[in-house]
């Protein structure tokens, strides 16, 4: 069972060997970069690619460790038992099993997504350790214990908004997604925009990469950004001249796309204003 990416995504060489080698280690695969560099859409191919169904859990802020693994609705139970419900005899009727569970008891293995695991409590990660490592975890309102049938190939996204704790660190087969360079993004860029002219993507990557190196810009444009923007461009039936930038109008065209905030606007329009002054 090897991963060696897919028709709709570009795996670089080191991202594959990543891949694979914590499904040989049976280890969780933290993998962290910026926004928009696929991450996430990882964890799909690698599910696509390997025939594995898929199960995701997106972590939030208020995201805790024990609703991965199932919730106790104590509530329920005791409206029931205010109505007389029989169902309140039987404890598992209030258990909601979490995506863990959901994984753990499939008969067949899945690949499960715990998605930007950062955005939790410092907590959250350490919270899982035991039940990452073991694959197990204990059923305290039943008494069970609950031991996955087949060993989940799991895929943990990271923004890198905060650290997370050496422990839960030392238990994964870590990777980083460095920002593809020019060759790898015309790769990906053909997946998704089959047939665009040479001449058109090579004026909108070279712009979009001068975009990305201007000094003092607070978000660069992502992989999944230039992807709308030249989704953008060929819409509206733009040809390389109609890119060309001047001092007079420092922003690109459609910058919308790629610039994501005040800051980086009021960047470029700064820029095109100290042009108009110097000539």
């Amino acid at each position: 069972m090897k991963f060696t990416g897919t028709d709709t995504y570009v795996a670089t060489d080191d991202l594959t060997v990543a891949v694979n080698a914590s499904v040989a280690l049976q280890r969780p695969l933290l993998v962290k970069g910026e926004p928009g560099t696929g991450k996430t859409e990882l964890a799909r191919q690698v599910s696509a690619a390997l025939g594995l169904e898929m199960i995701e859990w997106h972590v939030k802020s208020t995201t805790k460790a024990q609703q991965g693994l199932y919730e106790y609705d104590a509530v329920s139970r005791l409206r029931d038992s205010q109505l007389g419900d029989e169902k309140v005899h039987d404890v598992k009727n209030y258990i909601r099993k979490g995506k863990l569970w959901q994984a753990f008891e499939a008969s067949e293995r899945k690949v499960l997504l715990i998605d930007e695991v950062d955005k939790a409590d410092i907590e959250f990660p350490n919270d899982l350790l035991q039940e990452l490592d073991r694959m197990e975890f204990h059923v305290y309102e039943t008494g069970e214990t609950i031991t996955a049938k087949q060993r989940p190939i799991v895929i943990i996204t990271s923004n890198n908004e905060k650290e997370l704790p050496d422990a839960f660190l030392r238990r994964c087969f870590f990777h980083y997604i460095k920002f593809p360079d020019a060759e790898t993004l015309k790769k990906i860029v053909e997946v998704h925009h089959p047939g665009i002219k040479p001449a058109l993507l090579n004026a909108a990557l070279t712009e979009f990469f001068e975009i990305r190196e201007t000094p003092g810009l607070k978000k660069k444009p992502s992989t999944s950004e230039v992807l709308d923007w030249l989704k953008l461009l060929l819409a509206e039936d733009l040809d390389p001249s109609d890119l060309k930038r001047d001092g007079a109008n420092a922003l690109p065209k459609l910058h919308g796309a790629l610039l994501k905030n005040e800051q980086d606007v009021h960047l470029f329009e700064r820029l095109a204003f100290m042009a108009r002054a110097q000539r």
